[in-house]
């Protein structure tokens, strides 16, 4: 019992660790080969460091054009913090950008034309089930009677004892 009363008290410090988590943290948007950082300082008085090298904006936002996908220690500072970032996105130039809502659309309307051609081809095969076939087989569809075996072939007699005179030539000849 006292376990289950705890739950709700656990949950609530589990979301408010969240939260003060997500405030000091980066945020990165790639669009084509366009890098954007956003600082997670609130202040316009930001400098920005990339590898090294100090850069000359003092905007939150720090925009790479052209990015070319290799890796890259880039820092933000403001008055006496700073935080550190260590960039490693892959940009593609010929690239789409898809939303959520396209690729649920591409992926509902497969289904639709998939179920439209399941149902096409059930109502065509349907009435075929009670037709007869219209090969060359012409006979009346009545009781299978059964066939007497085929007449022996008196070339392939078996031998019998006493009866070597039919397989006489069959003996090998000196040259």
């Amino acid at each position: 019992m006292r376990l289950e009363q705890s739950l709700p008290l656990l949950g609530l410090l589990l979301c408010a660790v969240g939260i003060t988590a997500q405030e000091g943290e980066f945020l990165v948007e790639i669009s084509g080969t366009t890098v954007t950082i956003t600082c997670p300082f609130e202040d316009e008085d930001i400098r920005w460091e990339l590898s090294g090298k100090a850069e000359d904006t003092k905007e939150r936002k720090f925009i790479i054009k052209d990015h070319d996908s290799t890796p890259a220690n880039l820092s933000c500072s403001s008055g006496g913090q700073k935080r550190q970032l260590y960039l490693n996105a892959r940009v593609c130039a010929n690239c789409e950008e898809l939303d959520a809502l396209t690729v649920a659309g591409i992926i509902t309307a497969d289904l639709l034309i998939t179920l439209g051609v399941l149902i096409l081809v059930y109502y065509f095969s349907k009435g075929r089930k009670g037709r007869a076939s219209s090969a060359g087989d012409r006979r009346p569809r009545g009781q299978k009677t059964q066939r007497p075996p085929p007449v022996p072939n008196p070339d392939y007699e078996p031998i019998r004892k006493g009866q070597r005179e039919v397989y006489a030539g069959l003996e090998p000849r000196g040259f």
